[in-house]
């Protein structure tokens, strides 16, 4: 275990990092769990774009049949009282849309599909 100082945003923080072997981190991958589907999973064709932390949507930028480039902004999710983007990964049309403006998500929830 080693000691490192951080220092973010003019507070300094002490944190411990443990070293472990490759076959530790692979164990600790293949036991986390995958996310589940979301009730409210897309029902489009298509790639689905999944929130990627548990929050609340202050902004969908988006409805079915819009055309969309990789990196434009597709939602807003708040989480830890943080905004935060959520891009499109590739171009493509939006298929469907699985939020609204208001809803909490769960980290893994289907947000969109887009094909």
């Amino acid at each position: 275990m080693k000691n490192y100082k951080v220092n973010v945003n003019g507070t300094e923080y002490v944190v411990s990092i443990e070293l472990i072997s490759e076959e530790e981190a692979k164990k600790a991958q293949s036991a986390a769990p995958a996310p589940s589907a979301s009730p409210a999973a897309a029902t489009g064709e298509g790639a689905e774009v999944v929130s990627p932390m548990q929050g609340t949507i202050l902004s969908v930028n988006v409805a079915n049949g819009d055309t969309v480039k990789k990196g434009d902004v597709l939602f807003i999710l708040e989480a830890m009282k943080m905004e935060n983007e959520i891009m499109a990964p590739n171009d493509g049309t939006i298929t469907s849309v699985s939020v609204q403006k208001g809803a909490s998500v769960a980290n893994g929830t289907a947000l969109c599909t887009i094909k």
